[in-house]
């Protein structure tokens, strides 16, 4: 029989000791020392430990964020108005008072219009990171809103990457998908929302009763008319606008290229992925194939209710 190991003299009764491990927070020159165990270590990584953030804190917007909101919505609201006039060369068609006076006039219909898509979709994506314990902010791209703002300018036509929510935290692949699709679903649920609002504004205020709206040379409404403003046109812009935008910036971020929403969604679930895809696609392909319209829907409903 093989004799007994000396170096088994060493160690203790209880060979697994619980271990000593000091707290990361604990402060520097303490009397009291504090201690987690082996199952306190177990708790941290049970869904039962963690904290959800309160609704207060979800909701929660540092200055640096308003700020950058503000800025990415104002440049935002500034490139739009640029391409309803057609860009630079909307000014000689138009002429140097009525391009002038359009783009100031446009500017807060693209602002009510596409605003609320832009921002709650960004919104969209903080809420759901946030209730998932993630730290999430929105940062504007500054040379991104100056390249819109440029291309808009010159060309009358926009693309742009005003910014993102920046998130930071352990997620899984299901949280990350989730938080992904929430964007896209904000413009969505917008859309479906936005037809019933903007058919009671738009029947109410008897926009689509006027007899005949001017048009400019760039094939858009006018919105003044010998001196005085259309508010009529305005209107029926910003109902219009609202529709087409929310399906456009949806579908834009639902493809699975680089930093977009689509990437993440279809790495998550691919089933979801295609169903939210289609779900913008179809109706984007049959506005630009001239299926349906956004004024024609909204004139029938509100022709049928009014």
């Amino acid at each position: 029989m093989a004799s007994r190991d000396p170096r088994a003299d060493i160690v203790d009764n209880n060979p697994f000791p619980k271990p000593k491990i000091r707290r990361i927070h604990s402060t520097e020159g303490s009397t009291k020392e504090s201690i987690y165990t082996i199952d306190d270590l177990k708790n941290m990584f049970t869904s039962n430990s963690q904290k959800k953030p309160q609704m207060k804190q979800v909701w929660e917007f540092s200055d640096i964020e308003k700020q950058n909101l503000l800025l990415a919505t104002a440049a935002f609201s500034l490139a739009l108005g640029f391409m309803a006039v057609g860009g630079l060369s909307g000014f000689s068609i138009l002429g140097s008072s009525t391009w002038t006076v359009t783009l100031l006039l446009s500017i807060p219909v693209m602002l009510l219009a596409v605003g609320p898509a832009f921002i709650l979709h960004e919104i969209g994506h903080k809420i759901v990171a946030k209730r998932n314990g993630c730290w999430a902010e929105f940062r504007a791209d500054p040379k991104g809103l100056q390249f819109g703002i440029v291309l808009s300018f010159f060309l009358g036509f926009l693309f742009m990457a005003p910014g993102a929510v920046m998130v930071a935290g352990l997620v899984t692949r299901r949280q990350n998908g989730h938080i992904a699709v929430a964007g896209p679903l904000t413009n969505l649920s917008l859309f479906i929302i936005g037809i019933p609002i903007w058919v009671l504004i738009l029947g109410l205020t008897g926009a689509f009763e006027l007899s005949s709206i001017p048009m400019l040379e760039n094939g858009r409404r006018a919105y003044v008319d010998d001196g005085s403003i259309i508010w009529q046109s305005m209107l029926v812009d910003a109902g219009v606008w609202w529709l087409s935008a929310n399906l456009i910036l949806g579908l834009f971020n639902m493809f699975p290229f680089g930093p977009l929403d689509g990437v993440k969604v279809k790495d998550w679930n691919e089933q979801v992925f295609y169903a939210v895809f289609l779900i913008f696609l179809i109706p984007v392909l049959g506005m630009f194939l001239g299926f349906w319209s956004p004024t024609n829907l909204l004139q029938d409903i509100v022709t049928i209710i009014f």
